[in-house]
């Protein structure tokens, strides 16, 4: 079965237009808190069974046409020797980040079969039970947002310490990312080797930087790794806020560029010229009536007005406050009216 999700990767032409949707697993669904009962954070990402169950659910009840790997940015480095936790109200910290020559060469790199076997078992799990006219998405931290997190120790405003390492130690941050791109290029491997059919690659906090500073220090690195990955799988590539990026984005070869709310899909797509793009709803849409959900999904359905190639998605995740009915009707309403006769 060729599946309407890898049709569109692809650029073809679909009878309807695919959807799925950043964080369609999360906590604004009862079902998940439900699965994920009182087991914390890290062990939930690292349990093969209740993640690929998260997975599931999302998946079949909201109706999407891609399940996405039920996991975080983040557990890939714990291996690698930081130390992660999930702090209530702060989210994912490391309280080793990497500040040094000696930190960085302290990061262990390993096969993903040893680093991470439980990602492997959470694919074959959620293929086991997966529809089999949906597609499996897996995914993984790109490069610089990886970085910016193990640098930090934490999520930031501004970043002082991934810049400044970036800055004045050049040598050293390329040493650091390219132990990241070894060890995600074994983990995206190991997802595509179980079955995953498709990987996104997160790159939440690019938008930080300048095109100089994105050109000189990020874009050789996500060059390397999206060519590691081959043509096994398509690979979608997501930053937020990097508008002024996408231009030199499409070097690194993506099959499908997603784009965040704040680009005008339609006109950005031309001026491109990619293959395929993903996107772009903004998420708090999803919090408003059904009248406004209707208009703005159509506004986006407009501006691709039914050139192949187009995924709809939301330009970032949804957010915990949204009414899941919202969800479920925002993936029927694109069904419905992007339907091509014939």
């Amino acid at each position: 079965m060729d599946k309407v999700f890898l049709k569109a990767c692809r650029g073809e032409p679909t009878d309807y237009t695919p959807i799925w949707l950043n964080r369609q697993a999360g906590r604004y669904m009862p079902e998940y808190h439900q699965v994920k009962g009182d087991l914390p954070s890290l062990d939930f990402f690292k349990h093969p069974e209740r993640a690929a169950q998260a997975a599931l659910d999302a998946q079949r009840i909201l109706g999407v046409d891609a399940a996405i790997l039920f996991a975080d940015l983040l557990p890939v480095l714990e291996p690698m020797g930081l130390r992660l936790d999930y702090l209530p109200g702060q989210g994912p910290v490391f309280d080793n980040p990497v500040r040094s020559a000696a930190d960085v060469d302290a990061l262990v790199t390993a096969p993903a079969e040893e680093a991470t076997p439980y990602i492997a078992q959470t694919v074959t799990n959620i293929l086991d039970q997966l529809p089999a006219h949906v597609a499996l998405i897996g995914f993984a931290g790109a490069p610089f947002t990886l970085a910016s997190y193990a640098v930090e120790g934490q999520g930031s405003r501004n970043y002082v310490h991934v810049k400044k390492l970036m800055y004045e130690h050049e040598g050293l941050w390329n040493r650091l990312l390219d132990k990241l791109v070894e060890q995600v290029v074994s983990y995206l491997q190991l997802q595509i080797r179980a079955g995953a059919e498709a990987v996104q690659l997160f790159d939440t906090w690019v938008g930080a930087l300048s095109v100089a500073d994105f050109r000189r220090y990020v874009l050789p690195h996500t060059q390397r790794l999206i060519s590691a990955l081959g043509d096994s799988v398509p690979v979608i590539y997501f930053g937020t806020g990097n508008g002024h990026l996408l231009a030199d984005t499409l070097l690194a070869e993506p099959d499908v560029l997603a784009l965040d709310w704040r680009q005008p899909l339609g006109e950005t797509w031309s001026r491109l010229g990619c293959t395929a793009v993903q996107g772009n709803l903004d998420p708090i849409v999803l919090c408003a009536d059904r009248a406004t959900v209707a208009q703005q999904a159509q506004q986006v359905l407009d501006e691709v007005a039914g050139r192949p190639g187009h995924i709809f998605n939301l330009g970032h995740g949804i957010i915990p406050e949204t009414p899941v009915d919202n969800v479920r009707f925002l993936v029927d309403y694109v069904h419905e009216h992007s339907r091509r006769d014939g």
